[in-house]
């Protein structure tokens, strides 16, 4: 403990490495963000249309039945 902060040696000690610090495991992307997987809905951005979200297919290349407008992920 150079410094007396209970790190160590550069690079080594508590602190330091892979998985450590907020949020460690919880995946790529955060995994908590509502709507993903294969359920949820499209939505219009628009006109605010409802479609059922089909599982492989993005919602942003499907356009919405009312107005023609590219649907997203709600």
């Amino acid at each position: 403990m150079p410094l007396g902060d209970g790190t160590g040696p550069t690079g080594q000690g508590s602190r330091t490495g892979r998985g450590s610090g907020r949020g460690a495991g919880r995946g790529r992307m955060g995994g908590d963000r509502p709507g993903s997987g294969a359920g949820g809905v499209c939505i219009c951005p628009i006109c605010g249309e409802k479609t059922a979200h089909a599982a492989g297919v993005p919602c942003n290349t499907l356009h919405c039945p009312r107005c023609g407008t590219a649907m997203t992920r709600a």
